[in-house]
């Protein structure tokens, strides 16, 4: 696919996005790298059209610099966005141990740092915070507590992959060190390249995912 028509499609998505407003949204594509410029009215706006663009096929990597520019009418004063997450983040009955977790709020910019048991909950407790009024952006420090098992995180991992119908587990090679997980192969499209991370992350102890999955934008097989 030639990147004019990887930069029409994307276009065209973000257009039928109901949640973004994309008249100020900027795409520039060069070799499957997509780039994203312009500003938007929120946080979550800007996060969904970086999600929009992830699913469109042919795109490789993206680069986001998409801008917040509060309506006036947003602008919410740190305390209280800080007052607001912190009972947000008791009430979601994914985060554990909320005693672990310490929030920080700086002219609307949210800091999450501490420890939690899984990534699902690092990802909660961002996702939690991405629909606040007021915010202009998150630094997600959360680190998540080891476990040196080395063989059943592989294990977990592997036979993740193999239920996943989108994925071909076959191509893809998991190395553990500690808690730290590889993964090496080729996929078919970034999202595929997604889920193999999800996989990855899904697993107890992992604390850091590191990605060199190759995206081929091959032509689609034949059915038998």
């Amino acid at each position: 696919m030639s990147d004019i028509r990887l930069r029409h499609d994307i276009l065209d998505e973000l257009e039928y996005e109901p949640s973004i407003d994309a008249a100020n949204i900027g795409v520039t594509v060069e070799n499957g790298v997509v780039t994203l410029t312009g500003h938007v009215n929120s946080f979550e706006e800007k996060h969904a059209a970086e999600r929009v663009a992830q699913r469109v096929k042919g795109v490789r990597a993206i680069a986001e610099e998409i801008k917040v520019r509060l309506p006036e009418h947003k602008k919410t004063a740190d305390d209280e966005i800080a007052s607001r997450l912190i009972k947000i983040l008791d009430w979601g009955a994914a985060i554990a141990d909320l005693k672990d977790i310490q929030v920080k709020v700086e002219n609307g910019y949210v800091t999450l740092d501490g420890t939690v048991e899984f990534h699902f909950q690092r990802s909660a407790a961002e996702s939690l915070a991405r629909h606040l009024t007021g915010i202009t952006g998150i630094d997600n420090r959360l680190r998540i507590r080891p476990m040196m098992d080395v063989f059943d995180i592989r294990h977990g991992i592997r036979e993740a992959l193999k239920r996943n119908a989108e994925l071909e587990a076959e191509n893809i090679e998991i190395d553990v060190s500690g808690s730290r997980v590889t993964l090496r192969g080729k996929v078919q499209s970034l999202w595929e390249r997604n889920m193999a991370e999800r996989a990855a992350w899904s697993a107890r102890g992992v604390t850091t995912v590191e990605d060199y999955l190759t995206v081929e934008n091959s032509k689609e097989r034949l059915q038998p």
